[in-house]
């Protein structure tokens, strides 16, 4: 690796909408309200952003999606597209303007309006890319089930216990998506119902899928010294530590003995965020995350594909309460896809907020009234991991901020 993101830029402000079907509101309603959240928190106005990037898979063609609403004055603006990893990869190439000296105030932010136009679900789930005959076919349930079928039989568990491990992986996000006011589900869901509900692709139930929604989450990026003068007297910046993203060839369509029990883009993007950010011990240094939970066996193998649990041992930890609110290393701590669902655009820089009000202490901002305190205790590194496509072929983004000197 030639190069490095670690602590050469800074979160200075955040900003994140309720996530759910906003009949009330358009994209460009969507987009004022993360952006105006965000330049609050920063204490900057939108003439200080020099250039800005806009995510957004089917919800605005250009950058005057964003120029437009923002009254944003001719400075560079451009709209990026990676699958679900669009947010993230919007993030991305602000942080890389900030850190190359191009820009000193950027403006990075994702947005879907989903709901109006009566998206329900996620398509094909493909990526889009040359079309030939072995591209695998059918909807992301269907590919997605792929992974729990062989990762149950690859490991020896039945389906009893297969489905138990995955059910608890909802039933703790609903437990934590209850708490935060920006959710689209924010109701706890016993382990009965999850388990009883109905089969929508073998083994994955109702509850074992994530939702559609609209909605926007921003950041303003720049460089430490200006984000330090911009929050004296607040909650410190939070700093970049690696920006990975690792697309897959598609190789499981070409290959019959592909394995279905991890996905490869997710390994190699993290391996090279470990590197970049100086970590040689995930399951121990990484604070929290928020990771791609489609479904809640993605969660479950990306536990391992992140190195936060031992192949094959995945549902011990699950099980254990390892990756609950109060345990060892909380997954999911604002409710994931699972509670938020998922406006493709948007996800990567909700995932990002996250990590931001966590490490600055500040999650109870967004706590549902009369519910118990959801910040977690001294976090100080956080990781976000969104996958686009499918399991065989897919965009992967992994990226990990934490605060100065870690």
């Amino acid at each position: 690796m030639s190069g490095s993101i670690k602590d050469r830029v800074a979160i200075a402000g955040m900003g994140c909408t309720r996530f759910g079907e906003r009949w009330d509101t358009g994209t460009n309603d969507l987009l004022v309200e993360a952006a105006y959240q965000a330049f609050e928190d920063a204490g900057i106005e939108p003439k200080d952003v020099e250039a800005a990037w806009l995510g957004t898979s089917s919800s605005g063609g250009t950058g005057m999606t964003l120029a437009e609403p923002l009254r944003l004055q001719y400075i560079p603006i451009t709209r990026v597209e990676n699958a679900c990893a669009t947010a993230s990869e919007a993030f991305r190439n602000a942080a890389y303007a900030v850190a190359a000296g191009i820009h000193d105030i950027v403006l990075a932010i994702g947005v879907e309006k989903f709901k109006d136009s009566g998206m329900s679900g996620m398509g094909g789930g493909g990526t889009d890319g040359p079309g030939h005959a072995m591209l695998s076919q059918g909807l992301p349930p269907r590919q997605f089930a792929m992974l729990a079928t062989t990762y149950f039989s690859r490991y020896g568990l039945s389906f009893e216990e297969g489905k138990h491990m995955i059910g608890r992986v909802s039933w703790k996000s609903h437990k934590n998506g209850a708490l935060t006011r920006n959710a689209h589900f924010q109701k706890e869901v016993s382990m009965e119902t999850i388990l009883n509900a109905p089969m929508i692709a073998w083994p994955l139930g109702l509850y074992d899928c994530c939702g559609v929604s609209d909605g926007a989450a921003a950041a303003i990026i720049t460089t430490p010294k200006i984000a330090k003068r911009l929050r004296k007297g607040k909650e410190p910046p939070v700093f970049a530590k690696a920006l990975q993203i690792a697309i897959s060839p598609r190789d499981g369509n070409y290959n019959s003995k592909y394995d279905w029990t991890h996905v490869e883009a997710t390994v190699r993007a993290a391996e090279r965020a470990y590197k970049e950010a100086g970590i040689t011990n995930p399951r121990e240094e990484i604070s929290m995350a928020e990771v791609h939970d489609c479904f809640s066996i993605t969660e479950a193998v990306t536990m391992e594909d992140l190195r936060f649990s031992p192949r094959g041992k995945v549902k011990d930890d699950i099980e254990s309460g390892r990756f609950d609110l109060d345990g060892a290393q909380p997954i999911q701590l604002d409710g994931g896809l699972k509670c938020f669902g998922h406006p493709v655009g948007a996800s990567g820089l909700r995932m990002m907020y996250e990590m931001y009000m966590q490490l600055q202490g500040r999650a109870d901002e967004v706590l549902n009234p009369g519910m118990p305190s959801r910040q977690i205790k001294n976090p100080k590194l956080g990781l976000t991991h969104n996958l686009g496509g499918s399991p065989d072929g897919c965009a992967i983004f992994v990226g990990i901020v934490g605060l100065e000197g870690v």
